[in-house]
């Protein structure tokens, strides 16, 4: 019997790689996926994947043609109150700061992302 205070499970999604990449597409795709399956998830974005955050960025850019648009898989978590969190040093080499950045993106280090890992949390990594 499920205890009424029972957590969500918690997946968080790290991803790497940029507006050239399609696995890019596959990162955010099953990101959403796990919303729909009742997940909470988390995304932490580094190296050229801190560029998807960037105003303007992924207006444009739809890598799978099976997929939505990326731009719309990353509204849907920032809407579902998914944390999307920036890696300062990646933000930093490439001259962004949060203000660069779609609203509800954070820039922060890994200690959230570890918190959650130490928590239980199942990470993917793209």
């Amino acid at each position: 019997m499920k205890t009424i205070m029972e957590e969500k499970k918690k997946l968080v999604v790290l991803i790497t790689r940029g507006l050239d990449d399609e696995r890019s597409s596959v990162a955010w795709s099953i990101a959403n996926g796990g919303l729909n399956n009742g997940l909470e998830v988390t995304i932490f974005l580094t190296s050229s994947a801190v560029d998807w955050v960037r105003k303007g960025a992924a207006d444009k850019v739809h890598l799978n043609p099976f997929d939505p648009p990326i731009i719309e898989m990353m509204q849907n978590l920032i809407d579902a109150g998914s944390a999307i969190l920036v890696c300062p040093p990646c933000a930093a080499v490439r001259g962004y700061s949060e203000e660069d950045l779609i609203d509800g993106v954070v820039i922060v280090g890994s200690t959230p992302m570890h918190e959650l890992i130490k928590k239980g949390a199942e990470v993917l990594s793209f």
